[in-house]
């Protein structure tokens, strides 16, 4: 009678399962490339006045380009455009070409609570978009610590305070930016149940560890620009650099043609910056100064 060798069987059966998968995996190689419809160029307004605190704000940046083919690895940049802002008193600022796409003025003059309009001919158009600059209060102190991790090991986690405003509907835009994250992860709210209190919005990364720098950038928003990254986040999965699967438009009207409209948002935002280094103990509180 012959033997049967469990361990014979079982090598045999890893190699041909091996093989299998091997086979299986070398098939998918091939890319496949979706053949997608292409819709209808557009203007693209990369219009942020933001104006951080401690700084005078008169240097300020405005992008121009085409919306582009989902497949295109470059953004086609407008040249040639004339852009300026004209605030509530008369007073024009201009933003001058310092590279394709891009526009910059050295002597903006940031206001809070002040009336901005933004002018944009491009390609025979002229685009507008108007919006009030926003305040927004400083940072008191950061505080780091750690938190429990469904997935496995405590997490470290960091949160920013601030105190509200008591007497206005306050709408809030943060970014944090690290070398863990691939592109800054952006975190959106509102005072609603916050109102005249202490706000302290909270960060946390399995690949926060020690030693990690972490950048946080606090805006006061209007609400209609909060409306829109609303929007915004919510069809792209957190994150406006992905591609949202439908139009989401913006502030800003062709006044040439209406319906040649351009994406983008023009907003004016005050911002209040602070960078933390995690550090090895659980809890700590970090003072702004």
């Amino acid at each position: 009678m012959q033997r049967i060798d469990i361990k014979t069987i079982k090598k045999k059966t890893l190699a041909v399962l091996s093989l299998v998968l091997v086979l299986f995996f070398s098939s998918c190689d091939d890319v496949v490339k979706l053949d997608l419809e292409t819709g209808e160029t557009r203007i693209v307004v990369d219009a942020e006045i933001i104006w951080k605190k401690g700084t005078s704000g008169n240097e300020q940046i405005i992008k121009v380009s085409k919306t582009a083919p989902y497949y295109d690895n470059k953004t086609p940049k407008v040249s040639g455009a004339k852009v300026k802002v004209t605030n509530s008193k008369g007073d024009v600022f201009t933003f001058n070409e310092t590279e394709p796409g891009s526009y910059v003025c050295t002597n903006f003059v940031p206001v809070i609570n002040m009336d901005y309009v933004l002018s944009v001919e491009a390609e025979g158009q002229t685009f507008t978009a108007a919006e009030k600059l926003i305040s927004v209060t400083p940072i008191d102190r950061i505080e780091q610590k750690r938190v429990p991790d469904v997935a496995g090991d405590d997490l470290y986690e960091i949160s920013f305070y601030f105190k509200d405003p008591a007497d206005q509907v306050n709408f809030y835009l943060t970014d944090y930016k690290s070398s863990i994250l691939r592109l800054p992860s952006y975190t959106l709210f509102d005072d609603e149940l916050f109102n005249g209190n202490e706000i302290y919005p909270r960060f946390s990364d399995p690949d926060l560890k020690p030693g990690i720098s972490l950048s946080i950038i606090n805006r006061g928003i209007s609400k209609n620009f909060y409306n829109y990254m609303r929007l915004i986040l919510e069809i792209s999965g957190g994150s406006p650099f992905s591609i949202p699967p439908e139009n989401i438009r913006g502030n800003i009207v062709n006044t040439t043609n209406a319906n040649n409209f351009a994406f983008g948002y023009f907003r004016l935002c005050e911002a209040d910056t602070a960078t933390y280094v995690v550090k090895e103990n659980d809890n700590i509180t970090y003072l702004v100064k």
